[in-house]
């Protein structure tokens, strides 16, 4: 049956990952449509990254900085960064791609949530961006759609996705305020959810597609700190997803973390969340 296999990774860097490996990796991945946050780059450097991909890419306001992008063989037939409220700087972070998938529209988003920093300045922005997270996702949601987000989403659902859970219970990312979106992101549509922090929410009936591919396991991770031995630990965070309505989760046919086979063959700090979809 005809797949279409989407690839999503935090790059780390654009010009970085190209000169560490990412293109011998793309050479046998075979993937049709790829994904990319943290670009920090222009389009030159996607252009140099990427021969004979076509792509839309929204830089960061601040040079050097986030920036997400949509690279795919044939070019999407619409593109979208729009996102939040009008006072919210969100670019570099949101952007929405159309294509179809057989005769279907599909929308595809690549999405990079702030890091955040618990009781800061820099926690407020990242729970405003999962405020219009949360709305946005309700409106790509609606009338049986195939709707896609992909992402670093720097959160961390569950236990399950921290190897040291225990420790980060207080710090970003784990944030039980943080972890709740999550249960009313993925919660029964239509009814309400209490979140792990207490509070109570309507769900939006949207599929973490690799929890319901691996089920109630550790992980499989997709970001490991540079730092000590957390990738050759397995010490990681799950914290790259692909969200997908229920219509599209349906199609799911395989799914994997492209996870290096050591840690010098890493060309990001991110391993790429690889899935397929039939049409």
């Amino acid at each position: 049956m005809p797949h279409l296999r989407i690839a999503s990774v935090n790059v780390n860097g654009i010009r970085a990952a190209a000169r560490n490996g990412m293109s011998s990796w793309l050479d046998v991945a075979d993937v049709d449509v790829l994904t990319l946050q943290e670009v920090r780059g222009q389009d030159e450097h996607l252009e140099a990254a990427l021969p004979g991909w076509t792509f839309v890419h929204d830089e960061a306001t601040a040079k050097g900085r986030a920036g997400v992008a949509i690279a795919s063989r044939t070019p999407a037939l619409a593109s979208r960064t729009a996102f939040g409220p009008d006072d919210f700087d969100s670019k570099g972070r949101w952007i929405e791609a159309d294509f179809l998938i057989g005769d279907r529209p599909l929308t595809i988003v690549s999405a990079y949530v702030h890091s955040g920093e618990a009781d800061t300045p820099k926690q407020d922005e990242k729970w405003k961006f999962l405020d219009a997270f949360g709305t946005r996702l309700a409106e790509l949601g609606q009338d049986d759609a195939l709707a896609l987000v992909t992402g670093d989403l720097n959160v961390g659902h569950r236990e399950l996705d921290i190897k040291n859970w225990r420790g980060n219970r207080k710090k970003a990312g784990f944030l039980p305020r943080e972890r709740a979106y999550f249960d009313r992101f993925l919660g029964p549509a239509g009814e309400t959810v209490e979140g792990v922090d207490g509070t109570t929410g309507t769900g939006l009936g949207w599929v973490d597609v690799g929890r319901r591919f691996h089920g109630e396991v550790d992980g499989p991770y997709t970001w490991w700190s540079m730092r000590g031995q957390a990738f050759d630990n397995d010490s990681g965070w799950r914290i790259d997803y692909h969200l997908a309505t229920p219509a599209l989760a349906e199609r799911v046919t395989a799914y994997h973390v492209a996870r290096a086979d050591a840690y010098d063959q890493r060309w990001s700090d991110h391993a790429p969340v690889v899935v397929d979809y039939t049409y």
